[in-house]
């Protein structure tokens, strides 16, 4: 926790990138004298990796604001049970209700470009005889479906090193919705063609947030780093006054 008794802000990166999308909102959050976490989150299923989050939780000392990105959403959904979470900011995220997996609520709209551009790919499972299912988006397709207004360059990058999120993360239902009991912040990608922002809003406005949108690609991040860093602020802000 920092000098000034604000929350440790920690970053939960979504499906097909890495903590490094955060790379524009980090120095924002610590010119405010916050203090970040941006941990890599395995990808590898729901309950797993809110598993994981939640352990870097309680390890840290102090209040936690959680804020997730995309799947991030639905992993901090979950994760933020943890006692000392103080609030949660969506990210053009995923506001799971308690019993719902992704597939189902994204299945209640519409489907975005993303799906036609996903790609599957088998990988090996511990103990398993059974292949595992990687899920990651065309490299040729990902700057337009996922980083429109993000700099080509970046974006080219980031197509290439994408962190895939194994299938059975779709299909798991969030046992718990931190959301209910927590104060909670979302923004919508208005130009979101990796999420519907529907599902965004539907989510969002389902648990009763402070809602604001940006006309945006799903690399809100990246995008408006400054705008992003703002909502963050308010949500330390609320939960310190």
């Amino acid at each position: 926790m920092s000098d000034s008794g604000k929350p440790t802000v920690v970053l939960v990166h979504g499906a097909f990138a890495d903590a490094s999308s955060y790379a524009r909102v980090i120095p924002e959050l610590l010119a405010r004298g916050l203090d970040v976490v941006a941990p890599a989150v395995p990808n590898r299923s729901l309950l797993g990796d809110a598993d994981y989050i939640a352990s870097i939780v309680r390890q840290t000392p102090g209040p936690v604001v959680l804020v997730g990105h995309s799947y991030g959403g639905a992993v901090i959904t979950v994760a933020g049970a943890e006692d000392n979470v103080k609030a949660l900011v969506y990210l053009a995220g995923y506001a799971l209700e308690k019993g719902e997996s992704l597939g189902e609520l994204q299945g209640r709209f519409p489907d975005s470009d993303l799906a036609s551009a996903l790609v599957y790919t088998p990988f090996p499972v511990d103990g398993s005889s059974t292949p595992g299912t990687d899920v990651s988006v065309r490299i040729d397709r990902f700057p337009a479906i996922f980083a429109a207004d993000v700099d080509p360059r970046v974006a080219s990058v980031l197509a290439v090193s994408q962190r895939p999120l194994a299938a059975q993360g779709f299909a798991e239902q969030a046992p718990v919705a931190a959301w209910k009991t927590k104060p909670s912040w979302g923004l919508v990608s208005s130009s979101d063609r990796t999420i519907n922002p529907d599902v965004e809003r539907y989510g969002y406005q389902r648990a009763g947030m402070t809602t604001v949108e940006i006309d945006s690609s799903h690399l809100v991040m990246l995008a408006h780093p400054e705008r992003v860093a703002q909502l963050i602020d308010e949500a330390v802000r609320a939960t310190t006054e």
